[in-house]
């Protein structure tokens, strides 16, 4: 698409969203306002080089009779090519789901009850940065180890408002093995451990991509229980979901009724079958990040978490930093920002 047409197509739903009756459709113009989020980036960067190009040849008349102007025309003369650069980016293809909120997924792998632990040290980590993106994170279901950790949970992560770089965006990055060496709580010789845990994204979509036959669902019921596995419902209310074709299961007890767990198992479900439609249409892709792992082995691991020596290291694009304790307390930005620009790159390349 043309920088031209997506010029007039951010005017057109400009004028839409400026109609209230468009409003009257709720998911509608949700579905309008985030392609008008998406484009603004472009369409305010695209006005301003063609403003910064004005003022430059402006600057370059006026220096040519007073050199006063000189430094202005300088200064212009290094904003249009960053301004370029800044558009081109913006105009590279955008992955569909940048907007979306997730679902995500963490099991506990090779190391026993230390990877459970861990599985619990991800999910804290996780919680604590959408905390301070300001997003809303729910705990949909678990499974407890003995010691306090998680030998799986699930968290819906969402963005509290309409923008295009949402929870997708940043998180997505996060799908595959995650390594941890430490000294577990259950070693009395002291000895470093290395365990794993296996974290899964899927993008949580407004629109169902993928239809789903009732008759290709097991739905049973059962009472909710809490640490330990004591019962804190005394009715069947919690929901387990098992799609028959793929073997998918999902269930969800936080909810207060059996209606509620079962339509937000059905969103996890949803979510989940997209995810696995769009890796079979993606096998032969070459790009690394879309491929995130189905078993949890500590030789597949794309970051690692090293205590004594207090690093996290991604192995995807090299970065290491020697601050794990702010990492765990959610402070993902750097690395977030290393594998985005990585990304960024890749595409620029043409890769």
């Amino acid at each position: 698409m043309t920088l031209d047409a997506l010029l007039a197509e951010h005017a057109e739903l400009e004028a839409k969203l400026a109609d209230p009756s468009v409003h009257a459709d709720q998911a509608g113009a949700r579905k309008l306002g985030k392609r008008y989020a998406e484009l603004t980036p472009i369409v305010k960067t695209a006005r301003e080089l063609e403003q910064a190009k004005s003022d430059l040849e402006t600057a370059r008349e006026l220096a040519a009779e007073d050199p006063t102007f000189a430094e202005e025309a300088e200064e212009l003369a290094k904003a249009v090519p960053a301004l370029e650069s800044k558009l081109t980016e913006l105009l590279l293809p955008r992955d569909p789901h940048d907007g979306a909120d997730v679902v995500l997924e963490i099991k506990s792998g090779e190391g026993g009850e230390e990877s459970a632990l861990f599985a619990g040290d991800l999910l804290r980590m996780y919680l604590r940065y959408a905390e301070r993106h300001g997003w809303k994170a729910e705990v949909l279901d678990g499974t407890d180890s003995d010691l306090g950790g998680y030998k799986d949970v699930t968290v819906a992560i969402k963005s509290r408002a309409v923008t295009p770089d949402g929870v997708w965006s940043r998180l997505k990055y996060e799908g595959g093995v995650h390594r941890v060496q430490r000294v577990p709580v259950t070693e009395s010789q002291g000895r470093i451990h290395t365990s794993a845990a296996g974290v899964l994204v899927f993008p949580e979509l407004d629109e169902v991509e993928v239809e789903i036959d009732e008759n290709d669902l097991r739905v049973d019921v059962f009472r909710s229980s809490g640490k330990g596995g004591q019962s804190v419902n005394t009715t069947d209310s919690a929901v387990r979901i098992t799609h028959l074709p793929t073997g998918i299961v999902v269930s969800c007890q936080n909810e207060r009724s059996q209606l509620q767990n079962k339509a937000r198992a059905m969103q996890v479900l949803q979510a989940r079958l997209t995810a696995l439609a769009e890796e079979k249409q993606q096998q032969e892709a070459s790009d690394a990040r879309r491929t995130q792992i189905r078993t949890v082995d500590r030789s597949e691991r794309v970051r690692t978490y090293n205590f004594p020596e207090s690093r996290i290291s991604d192995h995807r694009v090299g970065y290491k930093a020697h601050n794990l304790d702010q990492v765990l307390d959610g402070d993902l930005d750097a690395v977030l920002d290393a594998l985005a620009a990585a990304d960024r790159a890749e595409r620029l390349a043409g890769g």
